[in-house]
């Protein structure tokens, strides 16, 4: 029977959550052959696990809620494909204030096709050479001749959203560089993965899919102080699978990694909060953020910047005193 703990973060716990900006004294233990309940303890190695301070990111401290700002070089993503002009949305993100830039030439959004590697890099090449220097640049691929391309171009980071599943020969070319990689739970592939997905215990299911993508990431040569994890909201779930996970999302800092959470603009957001139009789902993104960041996840990929940053300084004035 495995245990799991999820710490309840509070005001002015016993212990620091992930060496960052809250603390907690109790802990939720699931199981998934019992009903969840309150402890005041855990294992040495699981308290150790959830009050260490994360590494930083390409030079960025984790004790903070981070901002990344997505940047998508393509014609079909969900919300902005073909909106913009990559480059100049680099630079204006980055003057809005994000601390990374997510740079991606394939859309992963549900029934999405696979691009060749090729058009993949000579999206991604000229907006990468635009938003060096603006900001820490990470690169949204699932490919290791792209990442390889990348990471020579500049960007400083590999995003996976099938967290090593779809290209064995990823995790050697970021363990090679010694790259930080965000590792994301994602069941099947764009083109299938909201076909009907399934889980026993969504929650603690995709809890220990990450762990064995972080063991293989480590058997590969990438420390575990330069991975991130990503639940992959939206990523072969249901709007019900989606809500369990943002629920008890700070049970995931218990794999000793900082946490990604990307939400922005998607689908469940349009139909709890009646805006079909993904570009009006701003305020629902933001509610969401903020109570992730009530759990202490760190960093948030997002298409608002400007507004983001906004709506995480006054929840930090206001709950913090951070002004």
């Amino acid at each position: 029977m495995n245990d799991y703990f999820r710490p309840i973060p509070c005001p002015s716990g016993r212990w620091p959550l992930a060496g960052g900006w809250l603390r907690f004294s109790q802990l939720e233990l699931l199981r998934r052959d019992a009903a969840p309940r309150i402890v005041d303890h855990a294992p040495e190695a699981v308290l150790a696990a959830l009050t260490a301070p994360r590494a930083p990111l390409l030079g960025l401290s984790m004790d903070g809620p981070r901002v990344m700002g997505i940047v998508n070089a393509t014609p079909d993503s969900f919300s902005d494909g073909g909106c913009y002009d990559g480059a100049g949305q680099a630079r204006l993100l980055a003057d809005q204030g994000a601390d990374f830039l997510d740079i991606g030439g394939e859309s992963t959004r549900p029934g999405a096709r696979e691009v060749p590697a090729s058009e993949e890099i000579a999206r991604i090449a000229p907006v990468i050479a635009a938003a060096r220097g603006l900001a820490a640049i990470s690169v949204d691929t699932r490919k290791a001749g792209v990442a390889q391309a990348a990471l020579a171009a500049g960007a400083g980071m590999v995003n996976d959203v099938s967290g090593l599943d779809f290209d064995p020969g990823l995790a050697r070319v970021v363990a090679d560089v010694g790259a930080p990689i965000c590792l994301m739970h994602a069941q099947g592939i764009p083109e299938t993965m909201q076909d009907d997905p399934s889980y026993g215990d969504v929650l603690l299911d995709v809890y220990d899919a990450l762990a064995q993508r972080i063991t293989r990431a480590e058997a590969a040569g990438i420390s575990r102080s330069h991975i991130v994890i990503d639940p992959g909201i939206g990523f072969g779930k249901t709007q019900a699978h989606n809500l369990a996970i943002l629920r008890r999302i700070s049970l995931f800092h218990g794999l000793g990694c900082a946490v990604l959470l990307g939400v922005s603009r998607k689908r469940f957001i349009g139909d709890i909060g009646q805006a079909p139009d993904a570009t009006d789902r701003f305020p629902g993104t933001l509610a969401v953020t903020l109570a992730a960041v009530a759990q202490g996840i760190q960093i948030h990929r997002v298409h608002d910047v400007a507004q983001t940053r906004q709506g995480l300084s006054l929840w930090r004035a206001v709950t913090e005193g951070v002004e």
